[in-house]
């Protein structure tokens, strides 16, 4: 088998993105599915012996404002 020479890395390139990588952000369009997303609301992970417990966000937000209302006033703020 015949040895292959090392390739020597360009110099200066290494840093720089390729051609092909180079995004145009002026040709971005706007999210389309952004409408549809509810601003008041968003997604939160629960581990899973939680998410055992609290099988629909129903659950988990009635046991919530459970916690809520039995909390003092003076910590709501």
């Amino acid at each position: 088998m015949k040895k292959v020479p090392a390739r020597k890395p360009a110099i200066g390139i290494a840093d720089e993105l390729r051609e092909e990588y180079q995004f145009d952000y002026s040709k971005g369009k706007p999210n389309r599915f952004a409408s549809r997303v509810d601003q008041a609301r968003f997604v939160v992970a629960l581990d899973p012996d939680v998410s055992e417990v609290f099988t629909t966000p129903e659950a988990v937000n009635k046991a919530l404002r459970a916690l809520i209302e039995a909390m003092p006033t003076t910590a709501r703020g």
